[in-house]
């Protein structure tokens, strides 16, 4: 799941004070284990849903398919699966009752995340059905490749976005500019630093132990997304008082078994059976800042996107990457 440039922190409760703004836990070294377990966990429920992507089937039984495969390793999803195909680069996960299929003209981007507890997976994979669009597809998977040979402690996040466009550039392929890869901290898919996609200047250097996602958007568009209509993902900010008894039910349901991470509309559908009573309450959350949504991001020229994304753990010389 993908991070925008423009991104902030969020708040650890309720309170209002900048003292309160979220402070990341890094990962230690008696983490890394776990990490790697969960990662290589994650990629084996990625490459085997990935192959069911056909023309016909329908999007929420791959998402399904992907929980349960998690499900069956221990693993809870660490955020929604994502499933944007063509020009939607990210966001899109199937409603309760979505009746997309995907076409033989698409191109999917697959991006799921595992979890065990506090420890996170998140990696993404494109599959082509059109078989128009290999170059595409290739320029992402190559600058992730490139990316990931020069991370190393004291490694600046903008020359891996250098390496990442320079890539883009080989193929006649642009970067996506606002969106990128993201630091993983403990609780907390979307910590610093950003890893942006080009060299955009940011001097900030990678450190041993860094716990990082490379996220490599290519596409044949300008390269910038905007928000869409469709909002399907969401996460908590914060508790509060809700008027309604079965609000305060959904609310506590959300802060019980997702805390802050995000989670899906269809998910409340399935717990509660009522996609009105769930959207009535999500309204009301939202209303009084409870909430923040996902909206689908969309390629602004129509661009069609591929990405690829794999978490790794930055060493002094190298990195180890855990989702393979």
């Amino acid at each position: 799941m993908p991070r925008s440039s423009r991104a902030t922190a969020r708040r650890k409760s309720s309170c209002d004070n900048a003292s309160d703004l979220m402070v990341y836990e890094k990962y230690e070294s008696s983490d890394f284990e776990k990490l790697i377990e969960v990662g290589k966990q994650s990629y084996t429920v990625l490459k085997e849903v990935g192959s069911h992507i056909k023309p016909g089937v329908r999007l929420v039984d791959i998402a399904k398919e992907v929980e349960a495969q998690l499900k069956e390793k221990n693993l809870t999803c660490s955020f929604p699966v994502n499933i944007s195909a063509n020009d939607n680069a990210a966001h899109y996960t199937p409603s309760f009752n979505d009746p997309r299929v995907f076409s033989d003209g698409d191109v999917v981007k697959l991006d799921i995340g595992g979890r065990s507890a506090d420890y996170l997976s998140v990696l993404v994979i494109t599959v082509d059905l059109s078989g128009e669009h290999g170059k595409l597809v290739e320029a992402s998977e190559k600058a992730l490749e490139n990316a990931i040979s020069i991370v190393k402690a004291g490694r600046k996040v903008s020359e891996i976005g250098k390496e990442i466009n320079s890539t883009y550039a080989k193929y006649g392929i642009n970067p996506i500019k606002n969106l990128g890869g993201h630091g993983i901290a403990k609780g907390e898919l979307h910590a610093e630093p950003f890893i942006p996609n080009f060299d955009n200047d940011d001097d900030t250097e990678l450190e041993e132990g860094d716990f990082i996602a490379i996220e490599t958007f290519a596409t044949e568009g300008e390269g910038y997304v905007i928000e869409g209509d469709y909002v399907q993902i969401f996460s908590m900010v914060r508790e509060g008082q809700l008027r309604d008894a079965e609000h305060r039910k959904i609310m506590d349901f959300i802060s019980k078994n997702y805390s802050t991470y995000p989670f899906a509309m269809r998910w409340l559908t399935e717990e509660f059976g009522s996609e009105f009573k769930v959207k009535s309450a999500l309204n009301e959350m939202a209303s009084k800042g409870m909430i923040d949504a996902y909206p689908v991001l969309v390629e602004r020229s129509k661009g069609i996107v591929a990405q690829t994304e794999k978490s790794m753990i930055v060493e002094r010389d190298s990195c180890t990457v855990t989702t393979e």
